[in-house]
């Protein structure tokens, strides 16, 4: 089970509970593993859990088109992973955070391409794994800039026009042109965060036919016009640099 982007979540048993059933700490037994509940009785299930952190500055860019929770199951390849994975974190072998963290690495990577194995809600996994709406996927990737219409993407995967547009919802969770906007948005506050260039510049490469026209879009879409919106960027930036030096001089010392 992958969870892309941390969000609140609980976990819990089908049978009722009453208060006295809920644990707020777990109990670290000798081996490493946190217990949740009484450390003498037989567990009832047992969670392998790990995570990785993107620290490219597009990361932002990938999870919000990621959907929240990503499901595969009868996968070869991936069981093998989990059980090398659950081998590595029980022993204490030399370099075992080293082994662990690539391991979890590819186990990433062949969660998010296990295609038909992968039970998604909707979202850009999803629609990846139709080779029909992926096609139009990439060309709005590819060329975010073409004043694309519902019509253009339909041709480009060789669909009808009403075909295409329901198959597309179905999948992405959005429409064609929702998500065109949506994959635009994301590229012009990545180029604002990342770039000096004038708000003409960010919506001449994200389609926009002027300054203006752009500006409203990206304010009804961000809820900050673009130039406010790569002022506070910025600031946060400098905070965090500011930050980041604080810690790595203090893990020195």
């Amino acid at each position: 089970m992958l969870l892309p982007s941390a969000y609140n979540f609980s976990m819990s048993s089908h049978s009722p509970t009453t208060p006295e059933d809920i644990v707020h700490t777990s109990i670290v037994l000798p081996d490493g593993e946190h217990r949740v509940g009484n450390p003498d009785d037989s567990p009832d299930v047992r969670f392998l859990v790990g995570y990785c952190v993107f620290r490219s500055p597009d990361a932002a860019l990938l999870s919000s088109l990621l959907p929240k929770l990503v499901h595969v199951r009868g996968v070869d390849r991936l069981a093998t992973l989990m059980q090398l994975v659950g081998d590595e974190a029980r022993a204490q072998r030399p370099a075992r955070d080293v082994v662990l963290e690539r391991l979890l690495e590819v186990l990433l990577i062949e969660a998010l391409r296990s295609d038909g194995k992968t039970n998604t809600s909707p979202g850009l996994l999803r629609g990846l794994t139709d080779e029909r709406i992926a096609i139009a996927i990439r060309r709005i990737h590819e060329s975010p800039e073409q004043p694309w219409t519902v019509a253009q993407l339909a041709n480009e995967a060789t669909l009808s026009r009403s075909a295409f547009y329901e198959r597309f919802g179905r999948a992405v969770g959005m429409a064609p042109m929702e998500y065109l906007l949506a994959w635009r948005m994301a590229l012009a506050k990545d180029l604002l965060r990342r770039e000096k260039a004038s708000i003409a510049e960010v919506a001449e490469r994200v389609g926009y036919s002027s300054a203006s026209t752009f500006s409203v879009a990206f304010s009804r879409h961000v809820g900050l016009p673009p130039a406010r919106y790569a002022r506070d960027t910025s600031f946060d930036r400098g905070l965090q640099a500011e930050a980041d030096s604080s810690t790595e001089t203090g893990s020195i010392a």
